[in-house]
């Protein structure tokens, strides 16, 4: 149970939901109360609302539960850095890094604390001259209006970088390197800036580009002494020299998965993979040649290897996302009915839980689609609907009419596209009074077979039930289109300008009139014809002017109006 609440809290998060993934991250704190990763999860919610003491209150409990998570501490600095903590930010950061040296968001994370910990210590500078245009009450509503900006205001480190700088506007110059501040400037003070041409991360089957080698940082030369030259081991030597090739060999694999020459690709990715296990993109890149080829289940087992080992080295985010991702559309290749989707759609949304990327939501979002469909392809089955329908008549010939109802339903579920059920279960709906119901099926029978004249029947009797007299005319008038001669829709129209007649002639009760002109006044027609000027003069001239009003009925459009008007009891004709 905790694990669907949190699968669903993970989708909400992804699609940019945050209260909703809150709500779900809570259920399933309240089933799984010591699960530090849904406490990470939440905060991370809480954080991109910009409710930073309630995502530090959650990041102390991860830290709490699990102390040498570093993801813990990467949740408790943007959250003292989003109060505006700088040197917390900074502890935390730094924390989390003597856990995991190599973690890219809290190294990120703590050049951004350093940086917020200067501004705070520097002494106050001169007034920026763009100080004024972040302090406006409308800089939001600006920013949300613009498409151009609309989409940072769901990234928390615009919402930090905006908010440091309506803090101190002299702040500014340490973020105009960021194409995203040009943007926002250039929206502040309406003037067109030039868009920047970021190319767009592919998530498949592009491999990634083989990473240049690192070179060993350069010592500053010190005057003295001279220093001695640093000895490197054999060992060390021959591991670079390995590193060294393995991406020779996945720049090789790249250019043959270009030229679609797959089975070259797979040898140099191979060859990459045995030479350094330190690289988890050899194993995605491999991956993606066996998805396009077709090979789902190799696919499948490189994908599964490249988080497992992702896990062990602590790669970047994106890196295991990615190939949960190929592992999820592999899945769905290898779909064949609808439970075999469920493994796919909790891949994708582990996937998610990793790096938010569109691709992988649309892939989310297709899946559950095909499951859906897929389930009613296999639910359907004329034969049972007819034994369903079957018995749903023979209880409602006993009178039994809610269980009645529910064979009618299934029925429907089985073949929802038989008018005959929808028919069915509409009279049933009026022997128990549900009209509104009732009503809808009728108009769900007719949509299906325009000609079946029991869905007009069924509607028209509905109708008149609810004393729309003027609506079950035209119901049963347009049945006897499709059947001339039938009985039922000829006793319909009789029964109707019965009731239209007394109207007119003042028979009926003044409790009835009033409560049919109140259900009159509630139709969005008769709303309509009473707000038309020309209508409201049509009938101004009817009280005042009898000659003008003769002529008025001259026309047909008028007199339609007029018919409706005196059919639903607003008009009265003496």
């Amino acid at each position: 149970m905790a694990d669907e609440a949190k699968a669903r809290g993970n989708t909400a998060f992804s699609a940019g939901r945050f209260e909703e993934a809150i709500g779900h991250f809570s259920e399933a704190i309240e089933l799984a109360p010591t699960n530090h990763v849904l406490y990470s999860n939440r905060s991370a919610a809480y954080a991109s609302l910009n409710r930073y003491a309630e995502a530090l209150a959650d990041a102390r409990k991860t830290v709490e539960l699990k102390p040498d998570w570093a993801k813990g501490y990467s949740r408790l600095g943007a959250a003292y850095l989003g109060l505006g903590s700088a040197d917390e930010a900074v502890a935390a950061y730094e924390k989390g890094l003597g856990l995991d040296p190599s973690n890219v968001a809290l190294k990120s994370g703590l050049a951004d604390a350093r940086a917020a910990a200067a501004r705070s210590r520097a002494p106050p500078p001169g007034a920026s001259p763009f100080g004024k245009i972040f302090q406006g009450p409308d800089l939001w509503a600006k920013l949300t209006a613009d498409p151009t900006t609309r989409g940072y205001l769901q990234q928390p480190d615009f919402i930090k970088m905006i908010q440091d700088v309506q803090k101190n506007p002299d702040s500014i110059n340490l973020y105009l390197s960021d194409q995203r501040m040009m943007q926002v400037l250039g929206v502040l003070l309406n003037v067109k800036m030039r868009a920047p041409t970021n190319e767009m991360e592919r998530d498949f089957p592009e491999p990634e580009p083989a990473k240049p080698q690192q070179e060993p940082a350069k010592k500053a030369p010190e005057p003295e002494p001279e220093p001695e030259p640093v000895e490197v081991s054999e060992e060390e030597k021959e591991a670079r020299e390995r590193k060294a090739e393995a991406q020779k060999e996945k720049e090789a694999g790249n250019m043959a998965y270009k030229k679609k020459d797959f089975e070259t690709a797979i040898q140099h990715y191979t060859r990459a993979i045995e030479l350094d296990d330190g690289d988890i993109s050899f194993l995605t890149n491999r991956a993606a040649v066996y998805l396009e080829t077709g090979k789902y289940e190799d696919c499948i087992k490189d994908c599964d290897k490249a988080v497992e080992r992702g896990r062990e080295l602590h790669s970047d985010f994106k890196m295991i996302a990615r190939a949960l991702t190929r592992k999820g559309t592999a899945l769905v290749k290898l779909a064949k009915c609808s439970k075999d989707f469920e493994p796919a759609i909790e891949t994708f949304q582990k996937a998610l839980t990793e790096h938010r990327n569109p691709d992988t939501l649309k892939k989310l979002n297709d899946a559950e689609r095909a499951k859906k469909e897929l389930e009613q392809q296999e639910y359907f089955n004329p034969k049972i609907a007819d034994e369903e329908r079957e018995k749903g008549n023979d209880l409602f010939k006993q009178q039994k009419y809610p269980e009645a109802v529910k064979h009618y339903t299934e029925a429907i579920r089985r073949n929802p596209e038989d008018p005959r059920v929808y028919s069915n279960r509409a009279a049933c709906y009026t022997k128990l009074g549900a009209m509104p119901e009732g009503l809808k099926d009728a108009e769900k029978c007719i949509e299906l077979d325009p000609s079946f004249s029991k869905g007009y029947t069924r509607k028209g009797a509905i109708q008149f039930f609810m004393k729309e007299y003027d609506k079950a005319l035209e119901t049963y008038q347009e049945g006897l289109k499709h059947d001339p001669n039938n009985q039922e829709l000829m006793d319909g129209v009789r029964r109707c300008v019965e009731q239209i007649n007394k109207t007119n002639r003042g028979e009926i009760s003044p409790e009835e009139l009033k409560e049919r002109q109140a259900k009159a006044m509630q139709d969005p027609e008769i709303q309509n014809i009473l707000s038309d000027p020309i209508m409201r003069q049509v009938l101004i001239d009817f009280q005042e002017n009898p000659r003008a009003a003769q002529e008025h009925l001259k026309n047909p459009q008028v007199m339609h109006k007029i018919q409706k008007l005196v059919s639903a009891g607003i008009v009265q004709m003496r």
